[in-house]
Order: structure tokens, then sequence, then C-alpha cells
């Protein structure tokens, strides 16, 4: 199987991004890492859908429906990392590759996001490198597929 599209799932506050504790964050928007990794997935001749949800269901049923139009999923689920048992399910039943981002690393914050509940049903998590995070996410997708 070959990758031809993936998702982009982000969750909660993330559509804050550039204004939400930058000294943690970053500057750059949601906007710009999707826009750096879309520009990237061009290179490789991958489609990129993006959907930002504040919506613990909504992201269930995005990833639902990712099963029939994507071969890979890019996510960063926020705080929905630390206890969303739901998303934790939906990935498990995703045939295709998914790959955890998250901005910081949050191995080095407050001791609640040490825990990720999602990292046993993906193929890997990439954290602490801001936005790049994305970007090396997607080569992670088109690494793994080969």
């Amino acid at each position: 199987m070959s990758i031809s599209s993936v998702l982009v799932l982000n969750g909660p506050n993330l559509n804050l991004l550039g204004q939400r504790e930058p000294e943690v964050y970053g500057s750059e928007t949601l906007a710009d890492h999707v826009s750096a990794v879309t520009d990237e997935a061009k290179k490789f001749g991958i489609s990129v859908d993006h959907l930002q949800t504040n919506s613990e269901a909504e992201m269930v049923s995005a990833i639902h429906d990712a099963r029939q139009k994507h071969q890979g999923i890019i996510i960063n689920a926020g705080a929905f990392t630390h206890y969303s048992w739901a998303v934790h399910d939906a990935l498990r039943s995703y045939d295709g590759i998914a790959v955890e981002v998250h901005l910081s690393n949050p191995g080095s914050r407050e001791d609640f996001r040490h825990v990720s509940v999602l990292s046993s049903v993906v193929a890997g998590t990439i954290s602490g490198f801001g936005g790049a995070g994305y970007v090396l996410a997607l080569h992670a997708l088109v690494s793994l597929n080969r």
C-alpha cells in the first residue's frame, strides 16, 4: 500500500497556537504547521487533509472516516493523549500508519503529561521539536511505508 493521502489531526486548544503559551509551543500558528507539512507532502505526491477539533467525539469520528480515505494519520491529540481511551480504540482500529506528534516534550513537563494512552497504538511518537515534528512525522510515514 502506498501513501497517497494523509490526515493531519489536531486536538483541543491547538487552534490557539501562536497565542497560547508561546514560550512552550512557539509563535507559529496551526495553519503554519499544516502549511509546512502540506508543502512537504507535495514532494512525495501525497495529499493532506487537516482537522482540528476540541471534541473527542469528532476526533474519534475523523479517525473512523480516515480508514476509508487516508493511508496515514499524523495526530497531535493534545490533552486527549493522556486520557482518551476512545481515541486509543479508534486508532487501534485504523489499518494505516499513525504517528503521534507533540510540539513540546511531554516528558519534561508536568507529571500528568508523561503518560500517553495513544503511544501503544501508533507507529511512533515525535516530541519536542516544535512544528518541525509534523514534517518529521510525514517523513516517518513515508519511511515506514517502504
